[in-house]
């Protein structure tokens, strides 16, 4: 079978074409559907469908733009409850694409719509394809816990949790074992935990190797699904709503945002999110600003983007140079948040407000002289408390739960994670919240004490 498998780093996600006699099937598209329309230009193919195997929470499909595009026909579940034009694509339910035939099969687990879709080559039975969505990912499932309150299909946790069981147990036993499989999702996704970093496998490597393939009862599966799931980021549900509904015109969309060259203030009160470098940063940045560095796209500025700024939330974005405009918009675009950016702005290096670093050698012996707050995860914490009475609240919950710290003990505040990229977010958050306080950033010291 031809097929192209287009990976985002960022949000170690993963898209698909299949070619077949001149005909193009996408699978799971991202915001931007350039990289599609490229391929398709390359190979002389015309885009004759799209599949969405759920309503993805961590990114925004492009599927209706390539509709509206290129008439290609949108192909989902019907239990989605799509707002946008589409035909429903479920249990015995069958594409044709040339020489092969592309088959529904309801996977409900980490979504009550979740569907998997079943490639045979017709010229060649050997020749069998797996597309997991965010189903099976290699060497774990997806998670069940990402629809309590949003979507069509609401579910609590549990009851998905079961459900993945059932469709594990049943739903993928008549699977050749030579039969690739290609996720939604590879390691470094919030969509599961504990994910190969592999972007295949086979059938037959995941009956063998994958946990939730082994011999078990419903009750230890569930209990394993469930335990020590990441962070849900505050825009997964909002993700989850703009898919079901189709995203607006990708192009149209980011270029509305107003760009904003050489500025020393904007709009007041208005959250700044600064993606330059910490020291940078720390140097001189807007008042009002947190410090988001995204100068390497291994540092996933969408993924904390979404967990600290709320849907529909206002904020500028600062970035070094006019040159990465587009690049960073796109960034912002692919979880949705165009619409509520102010403006995309290089500032002027002349700027008043600054941020403080304190050393290991200055905190080491004066512990007691410091409200220390660790932003890490909680299974972080459990595993390694390098201050026993420092307080804990994760980075994603800090804007919502700072004034749990207490600094009417005049004492300066340090904030640390673990190993320094965190903490220029939180020692930002935290300047922004007590204005008078002394806020400190460990930054990458917090290593003498791990």
């Amino acid at each position: 079978m031809n097929i192209k498998q287009f990976s985002d780093k960022a949000l170690a996600h993963y898209s698909y074409a299949i070619l077949s006699e001149g005909k193009m099937v996408i699978i799971d598209p991202s915001r931007n559907p350039q990289p599609y329309y490229a391929y398709a230009e390359e190979n002389k193919a015309k885009i004759v469908a799209v599949i969405e195997t759920h309503p993805h929470a961590d990114f925004v499909s492009s599927h209706l733009q390539i509709h509206q595009e290129t008439g290609a026909t949108i192909y989902t579940s019907q239990l989605v409850g799509a707002e946008y034009p589409h035909e429903s694509f479920d249990d015995g339910n069958i594409i044709t694409l040339g020489k092969i035939t592309l088959s529904a099969i309801n996977s409900p687990g980490h979504s009550p719509d979740s569907i998997c879709v079943y490639a045979e080559n017709n010229e060649d039975i050997n020749d069998k394809v797996l597309f997991t969505g965010d189903t099976i990912f290699i060497g774990n499932v997806g998670r069940p816990d990402l629809r309590e309150n949003v979507g069509n299909m609401q579910a609590k946790r549990e009851e998905l949790a079961k459900a993945m069981y059932k469709t594990i147990q049943t739903k993928f036993n008549n699977i050749p074992d030579n039969t690739i499989i290609y996720p939604a999702h590879g390691a470094g996704s919030l969509c599961g935990k504990n994910m190969s970093s592999a972007s295949s496998s086979t059938m037959g490597e995941e009956r063998q190797s994958n946990w939730a393939f082994q011999k078990q009862t419903e009750e230890a599966f569930v209990a394993e699904i469930l335990k020590d799931q990441p962070m849900v980021p505050h825009y997964f549900g909002f993700d989850v709503d703009t898919n079901k509904a189709g995203a607006d015109h990708y192009e149209r969309s980011v270029g509305k945002v107003p760009r904003l060259i050489n500025r020393s203030k904007v709009e007041k009160n208005i959250l700044v999110i600064d993606t330059r470098e910490i020291s940078d940063f720390k140097a001189g940045h807007l008042p009002n600003s947190i410090n988001i560095e995204a100068i390497r796209e291994a540092q996933k500025l969408e993924t904390w983007l979404g967990a600290i700024v709320k849907p529909r939330e206002a904020f500028y974005l600062v970035v070094d140079s006019v040159n990465q405009f587009d690049t960073y918009l796109e960034r912002i675009a692919k979880i949705g948040y165009e619409k509520q950016l102010k403006g995309i702005v290089t500032i002027e290096h002349r700027l008043l407000k600054t941020s403080s670093k304190i050393s290991a050698n200055e905190l080491k012996g004066n512990e007691d002289k410091y409200t220390i707050v660790d932003i890490r995860n909680l299974s972080e914490v459990e595993e390694n408390k390098p201050f026993a009475h420092s307080v804990h609240i994760p980075l994603h919950e800090l804007r919502d739960r700072a004034h749990q710290i207490s600094s009417a003990n005049g004492k300066p505040i340090v904030v640390h994670c673990a190993a320094g990229y965190r903490s220029a977010a939180g020692s930002s958050i935290l300047e922004n919240t007590f204005h008078e306080a002394e806020i400190y950033d460990l930054s990458d010291d917090i290593k003498a004490f791990m």
